[in-house]
């Protein structure tokens, strides 16, 4: 059976061909990234990366999975195991998307930091997303919202 989904071409890339995005505002203490190292050298990769190809760079940046990236730059045995190679899904969306994924996933995982979320909002703004959407796209109550962009202490976003 095959679906139209990222998930249905997962393939293995070089890791030197990823690149972390400037957006994520997702950060994982040291016992949880020793946990997630130990995972993936106990139950092998159960989740491929998420990335966007970025013709000009020549190289995926992350989307998700930010995490086992570095656990697999990190990890000399999870970097010999796998000879340098993570699995990958790629996207093809604007950075708008890319940003309200990035931030679902971390969600999801209950895992965010108030100060870059504060950052995305702002740009999610600068890019012409009113607060509904942001709301919408980043499973945020209009409260949420607010509440990041007051923390901010910008005028401009709210016009």
């Amino acid at each position: 059976m095959q679906f139209d989904a990222p998930v249905s071409n997962v393939r293995w890339v070089k890791i030197e061909n990823l690149q972390a995005n400037d957006y994520n505002p997702n950060s994982v203490a040291p016992p949880e990234m020793k946990l997630l190292e130990i995972s993936i050298v106990i139950d092998g990769y159960t989740q491929p990366i998420v990335t966007y190809y970025d013709d000009a760079l020549g190289k995926y940046i992350i989307v998700d999975g930010f995490h086992r990236y570095r656990v697999a730059l990190e990890s000399q045995i999870v970097y010999e195991r796998y000879k340098g190679c993570v699995p990958i899904v790629t996207i093809d969306k604007p950075i708008q998307e890319r940003m309200s994924s990035t931030i679902r996933h971390n969600r999801a995982r209950g895992k965010h930091s108030v100060l870059p979320m504060c950052d995305v909002v702002k740009s999610l703004v600068e890019l012409g997303w009113d607060d509904d959407r942001i709301g919408l796209e980043l499973g945020m109550s209009s409260d949420e919202v607010l509440r990041l962009k007051q923390f901010t202490g910008l005028p401009d976003l709210f016009k």
